[in-house]
């Protein structure tokens, strides 16, 4: 019997951080990232402040909370799929999962957002590719600047397939993004 109130809990727990994950996006869309309160979060994910601030300092570490397992969703589902012989296959699912919550995306990535978000989003991007670059190159330079590019590349041309009238679809996308990668690859891998 003691063995379930664990799960029980986790099950509480999962169910509250999905709640304000769901409410921050809901407000990011509706007014931007600095327009809402803590409290206006609790109250749309309706759950109390005292409940919020056991799980959370801030609504930053709502999102950063869910980015984290956002990441963690992508690299499982790449998991096993992954062959060396193609790189950044965090791409497909990442561009699918996007096209799936076009919404929320578009909060993510509008100019509502605001440059905490972007630069979480960001982050999250740059760790994708740098996982995919690990080893590749004896220049750990060059390596980090085509981090940098790749990813700022792949997040724009993101933004860019979920706007309206853009008529790309994820399989286009994954397309051009690795057809537009590959040169920085092979830069990368230059001696």
């Amino acid at each position: 019997m003691g063995a379930k109130t664990p799960r029980t809990s986790d099950r509480r727990i999962q169910k509250t951080h999905r709640a304000l994950r769901e409410a921050l996006i809901a407000l990011i869309a509706e007014r931007g990232w600095d327009e809402f309160s803590v409290q206006e979060l609790c109250e749309r994910a309706d759950i109390g402040r005292s409940t919020f601030y056991l799980h959370f300092a801030g609504k930053e570490d709502v999102l950063t909370g869910g980015l984290e397992e956002f990441r963690r969703g992508i690299r499982e589902q790449v998991g096993s799929r992954k062959r060396p012989s193609q790189p950044f296959s965090f791409a497909r699912p990442m561009i699918e999962h996007a096209w799936e919550n076009q919404r929320a995306f578009r909060a993510l990535l509008g100019k509502g957002s605001g440059q905490v978000v972007l630069s979480r989003f960001r982050e999250l991007v740059v760790g994708l590719v740098e996982d995919d670059l690990g080893g590749v190159g004896s220049s750990t330079q060059r390596r980090g600047a085509a981090t940098r590019f790749l990813a700022a590349g792949f997040l724009e041309l993101l933004a860019w397939g979920l706007e309206p009238g853009s008529a790309a679809d994820p399989g286009e996308l994954e397309l051009r993004f690795q057809e537009l990668a590959r040169p920085v690859l092979e830069a990368v891998k230059r001696p």
